[in-house]
């Protein structure tokens, strides 16, 4: 039951930063309206019908961690875990287009790594203090670039650790933010394969992470408003008073909250004087409606390639790329061809003749997680009392990540809290 005396927390976005606070919020009590400017929730974590492939397609392919600990939370509190698949046991199969080699990295459970003493569980031609980098990565202080942190060449950075910052950082790890990078390793290889299961949703991330959060939301009365874009934010001394929706203003109470849960150029031109990252790295993501072969993962690291991560899923196959600035200004049927050749070497399918496709381009999507940008993330609280930020690209700690997502719309979420019982206490 809302509480009687607590006023309204206004979210504006509905991504899953958005979806997070609401649902935090709506837990403790408060009443709640979320605000979206598009025509669906769910921002670049969405599934949607393609006319061309005649499939469901989610914008970008996603994967969790089974150590995300906050997207679990979430997924536990809206019933949707089972709406995510993985292996047993933490696995990550590659394959090499220039060697023609494949292997499996295979992780044991508990944090004293000795997976890397059994060659059949380890890097091919690796030895098990090739992996001491990876240690040291953990005690650097400050934030410089990665290359100035560890030695970022060899097999083990080059078929281990480079695919899987790449996919965090979603730019070149050399170039990266060693303190993410520092950050994403103590979270999941630091702390051994219990959490470092990849987790994929077969039916689509909206289908698993969106869909789950709306309806929980529906069903507690609370509103998702969409397409109902902010144009500005009225500010009368230390605090918001009113939210001008272009064709309507919303005047805010005197514990009224907001969460403003949109992307970071969007906040930039909201908040005056707001510091966030100006510089951003793509993704390119190539669906295929393809069966995948009998028996191969769910999930496949390539190196040497175009493709760098193939996904098998039911009657489709999806392909991510990132950091994928080469790819941006080419003709969308060479990228399809060019990726497709890769998906057909690794899972031994015709090349020809090219299945029906569709490819999703997303200039900016996610901030470029350079030292320099990511010392422009801003924390959730603002000079305005009653105004908070959520978002991936703020200062989580951790990459723009799902999970780094809903950390930040707990955080605002804990915050909001936290004013209004002072505030309450106050009167």
């Amino acid at each position: 039951m809302h509480s009687s005396d607590a006023g309204t927390v206004h979210i504006i976005g509905a991504g899953l930063a958005g979806l997070a606070a609401a649902v935090r919020l709506t837990e403790a009590g408060r009443a709640v309206v979320v605000h979206e400017a598009t025509g669906h929730p769910g921002g670049r974590c969405r599934s949607y019908y393609d006319h061309v492939t005649d499939m469901t397609i989610d914008n970008g392919t996603h994967i969790l961690l089974s150590g995300n600990h906050a997207a679990m939370a979430y997924l536990k509190t809206l019933g949707a875990e089972r709406l995510l698949e993985g292996p047993d046991e933490a696995e990550f199969p590659f394959a090499d287009l220039v060697s023609g080699a494949r292997w499996t990295v295979r992780l044991n459970n508990g944090p004293l790594p000795w997976w890397i003493f059994a060659k059949s569980r380890r890097v091919p031609q690796t030895r098990a203090r090739d992996y001491l980098a990876l240690a040291r990565l953990l005690w650097a202080s400050g934030d410089r670039p990665l290359n100035q942190l560890m030695t970022c060449g060899g097999p083990v950075y080059q078929n281990l650790v480079e695919p899987l910052l790449l996919a965090a950082l979603n730019v070149r790890p050399l170039h990266g933010s060693g303190k993410l990078a520092s950050a994403v390793v103590r979270e999941t290889l630091a702390l051994g394969g219990k959490a470092c299961r990849p987790l994929i949703a077969p039916d689509g991330i909206g289908h698993a992470l969106v869909d789950p959060a709306v309806r929980w939301l529906a069903e507690r009365n609370v509103p998702i408003k969409l397409h109902h874009g902010l144009h500005g934010l009225l500010f009368v001394g230390d605090r918001i008073s009113c939210l001008d929706f272009g064709v309507e203003r919303t005047p805010l109470g005197e514990r009224d909250e907001v969460i403003l849960a949109v992307p970071a150029y969007a906040a930039a031109s909201l908040v005056p004087g707001l510091t966030t990252p100006t510089t951003f790295c793509s993704i390119v993501n190539a669906h295929f409606r393809a069966d995948p072969p009998a028996g191969e993962p769910r999930m496949i690291g390539v190196v040497n390639s175009t493709a760098e991560w193939i996904f098998a899923l039911p009657g489709r196959i999806a392909v991510t790329v990132s950091d994928a600035g080469h790819l941006l200004d080419l003709p969308r049927t060479e990228v399809a061809e060019r990726i497709w050749r890769d998906v057909a070497a690794v899972m031994k399918l015709p090349a020809e003749p090219l299945p029906r496709w569709q490819i999703v381009r997303e200039r900016r999507a996610t901030f470029a997680a350079t030292p320099e940008e990511n010392a422009k993330r801003p924390r959730a609280e603002t000079g305005w009392r009653n105004l908070f930020l959520a978002g991936d690209w703020t200062a989580t700690g951790l990459p723009a990540t799902i999970e780094g997502a809903i950390r930040s719309g707990n955080r605002a979420a804990d915050l909001v809290a936290q004013h209004g019982a002072a505030t309450r206490a106050a009167a």
